[in-house]
């Protein structure tokens, strides 16, 4: 059983960062692709990027790519979510799930942290 934990989530200005980790207890990240997803006011969860444990990286929503990042840190059995100029529209409730494979759909994930709220104010 994978228990994975997000934080680093909070108020910021638009234009401003964060990152959010997620972090695991039980067995190790290696193995597992890692993918964010969010969820904001009224809206459905849509998957945000993906990291395989290959290291390789996937983009689901082509309004964060060049603001986003996605990256391992194996040792501490971490992923990180770097946003950069985050706009109004990224706030959101940000999950971060496993599976075996990246992909965008939410429900093919078989593990899920709690969520980390994100709110940007313009």
């Amino acid at each position: 059983q994978v228990h994975l934990v997000e934080a680093g989530g909070g108020l910021v200005q638009s234009g401003g960062s964060l990152r959010l980790s997620c972090e695991a207890s039980g067995p190790s990240l290696d193995d597992y692709a890692i993918g964010w997803f969010r969820q904001g006011p009224g809206k459905e969860r849509e998957g945000v990027l993906c990291i395989s444990s290959s290291g390789g990286s996937s983009y689901y929503v082509d309004s964060v790519k060049g603001r986003f990042a996605i990256f391992r840190d194996k040792p501490k059995s971490a992923i990180y979510l770097q946003m950069n100029s985050l706009k109004p529209e990224d706030t959101a409730i940000y999950y971060c799930a496993a599976h075996r494979s990246c992909g965008s759909d939410w429900f093919r994930y078989d593990y899920w942290g709690r969520g980390t709220q994100v709110t940007v104010s313009s």
